[in-house]
């Protein structure tokens, strides 16, 4: 997780103009010391920045009697793990027709014991070359895209280093990326579309960052090129996760600066959640032209340019009116949440 710092100078951006020494642009000096700059969201190659942060976007609600419930929850979830890793050895000796019913299963009671009820309407391709895409909202999106099918992940390289997730991960055979290689993205898409020409599914998200649930970001479309070089469908997927009977929820959120401990915390504290998942219609292969037109159909919901920014927005607000309450006059810059920073989670 890196923090990228908010654009360049003024001097420096393109098209900016160059003021003589000691001057400030009018609207800066009105602004004054405590104004906080709109963030700019920073793109790598695969994985963009989204605006969300752990401090402004996500909410949670936590008491004392909420920890014990929280620590069985913990304990039931090492056991499912510990059971998946203990079966991994055998798994290729298990017939291909259970092999993904038992899969599925497995995916589904890791979110279970969680405490997360699980709500999957519709169905995916049993079989067969498929790219499953997806909005990304936390990790518990993982297992969840399991629970529709068994598949290679497309995951960021640093989820190599997630204790037990990460094993899973490789073991599972993802298709690690490194996101700020550009170079490499042509390598990429063709291992992904070597994988599906070979009959298997690939899971993708798309978006490239987490986002809190508010809002979504484009789907990238450098993916969707190894759906069309391997003549594949792609099977969108829609993640949102809600109370039961209520609103949605921010509490599963793995966004920003969240470190997956806290995450993991906030999930299992939690009460009433549940993980909804609309397996859309499927986009047959050779429907649409290009990949951006293929990445437009898949995309879930509106798109994400105008609900993007005008999270953007939100949270600028947000981080201005704390800004604004702080008790030190002149706030510290880069710290927390204010907009001067964005923390990228990829």
């Amino acid at each position: 997780m890196n923090v990228i710092r908010t654009g360049l100078p003024h001097r420096l951006r393109p098209g900016a103009a160059v003021l003589p020494a000691g001057r400030a642009p009018k609207a800066r000096r009105e602004r004054g010391a405590a104004a906080v700059p709109r963030p700019v969201i920073p793109s790598s190659a695969w994985l963009p920045a989204a605006p969300c942060s752990p401090q402004v976007c996500v909410t949670s609600v936590r008491s004392l009697t909420d920890v014990p419930r929280a620590v069985l929850r913990i304990g039931a979830m090492l056991a499912v793990l510990l059971f998946g890793i203990m079966l991994m050895p055998v798994f290729g000796s298990i017939p291909a027709s259970r092999r993904s019913g038992l899969v599925r299963y497995w995916a589904r009671t890791v979110v279970q014991a969680a405490g997360i009820r699980v709500r999957i309407t519709g169905a995916a391709a049993p079989t067969g070359g498929l790219l499953l895409v997806a909005n990304h909202i936390s990790w518990l999106d993982i297992p969840l895209l399991a629970a529709v099918r068994p598949a290679r992940m497309l995951a960021k390289a640093e989820i190599r280093k997630w204790p037990v997730a990460g094993g899973l991960t490789a073991a599972s055979g993802a298709v690690f990326i490194e996101r700020d290689r550009l170079r490499a993205l042509p390598e990429t898409v063709a291992r992904i579309a070597e994988a599906l020409r070979g009959g298997a599914a690939v899971v993708a998200f798309p978006e490239g960052s987490t986002w809190c649930g508010r809002a979504q970001g484009h789907f990238r479309r450098a993916v969707f090129q190894a759906a069309l070089d391997a003549g594949v469908p792609v099977q969108p997927v829609r993640v949102h996760y809600r109370f039961d009977n209520g609103p949605s929820s921010t509490a599963t959120a793995f966004v920003g600066a969240d470190s997956l401990l806290s995450s993991l915390w906030r999930v299992v504290t939690a009460r009433g959640l549940v993980a909804e998942v609309e397996i859309r219609d499927e986009i047959p292969a050779g429907s649409h032209p290009d990949r951006r037109a293929l990445a437009h159909a898949a995309q879930p919901g509106p798109m994400g340019g105008e609900l993007e920014w005008a999270h953007v927005a939100a949270v600028s607000e947000e981080s201005r009116a704390r800004t604004r309450g702080a008790a030190a006059p002149t706030p510290r810059r880069g710290s927390g949440p204010e907009g001067l920073a964005v923390p990228q989670r990829g």
